[in-house]
């Protein structure tokens, strides 16, 4: 059976895990997500999977429409996690960004990108 929750233990919330992850990680691009990913390494202290979820202010001047977004992020993560451990790690750290004005209209629509994006992880 697999774990469909999201756990406070999972949400990146720490500034300095934050200002980390800005600094060492790595960034990848599918569509209109863009990711930023560390892995755990021998230099880089990470103990467990945490995901934070951030859209711009910049493409989205609606709060209702920014946490919109973010819930339909955080959902598929939740229910695709075993598909993002499987492509970026068990230990790692990563942000989440929607990286375009467009609105996607439906919760599929989001998710497809968001396998695509571990999907082409996978590729290289």
């Amino acid at each position: 059976m697999q774990n469909f929750k999201y756990p406070s233990a999972e949400k990146l919330k720490s500034k300095t895990d934050i200002g980390f992850l800005f600094e060492k990680g790595k960034w990848r691009t599918q569509g209109n997500l863009r990711i930023i990913i560390l892995k755990n390494k021998e230099n880089t202290p990470i103990s467990e999977l945490k995901l934070g979820v951030s859209v711009s202010k910049r493409y989205f001047k609606k709060a209702v429409d920014r946490n919109r977004l973010k819930r339909l992020l955080r959902e598929c993560f939740r229910l695709n996690k075993e598909l993002y451990k499987e492509n970026f790690g068990e230990k790692s750290h990563a942000m989440l960004f929607w990286a375009s004005s467009e609105k996607p209209q439906t919760f599929q629509e989001v998710e497809l990108q968001f396998t695509n994006l571990c999907l082409a992880q996978r590729r290289k």
